[in-house]
C-alpha cells in the first residue's frame, strides 16, 4: 500500500519534472485555459500541447469542461495531489506576464 503511493507520488513528480506542463499548471492556477491559449504561449504545435493536456488530465491534476466547440482545462481542486501541486507551484517565477501577452494579443477571446 505504501509502495503504491511512493509510486504514484514519483509519477506525479515526474510530470511536473517537465517545464512546460509546470507551466501550464502554474497559469491554470491564474485562470482557466484552452489548448489554442497554451498553443500561443508556448508556441509549441496543437498536438505537442494536447498531450501536455493529455497527461495532466490522466493523473487527475486537471479537469475540462466544454465551452461550446472548445475545451476549457483548470487545475483540479480535488485531486489528492492538490495540495503538494500548490506547494511546488509556490516555488515558481510568477507567470503573469504571459496571460498579459496573451490578452494584448488578444488570443485570450479566442475560446469564448
Amino acid at each position: 500500500m505504501e509502495k503504491d503511493k511512493i509510486e504514484e507520488t514519483a509519477m506525479i513528480l515526474k510530470l511536473l519534472g517537465d517545464k512546460t506542463r509546470l507551466s501550464m499548471l502554474q497559469l491554470m492556477q491564474i485562470k482557466d485555459c484552452c489548448v489554442c491559449e497554451f498553443v500561443e504561449i508556448f508556441q509549441l504545435t496543437q498536438p505537442a500541447i494536447s498531450q501536455h493536456v493529455r497527461r495532466l488530465k490522466e493523473a487527475g491534476l486537471v479537469n475540462e469542461r466544454r465551452s461550446g466547440k472548445w475545451i476549457i482545462y483548470s487545475l483540479n481542486q480535488e485531486s489528492k495531489f492538490y495540495l503538494l501541486l500548490q506547494d511546488v507551484l509556490t516555488h515558481l517565477p510568477n507567470q503573469d506576464e504571459k496571460l498579459v501577452w496573451l490578452e494584448q494579443q488578444g488570443l485570450t477571446i479566442i475560446c469564448e
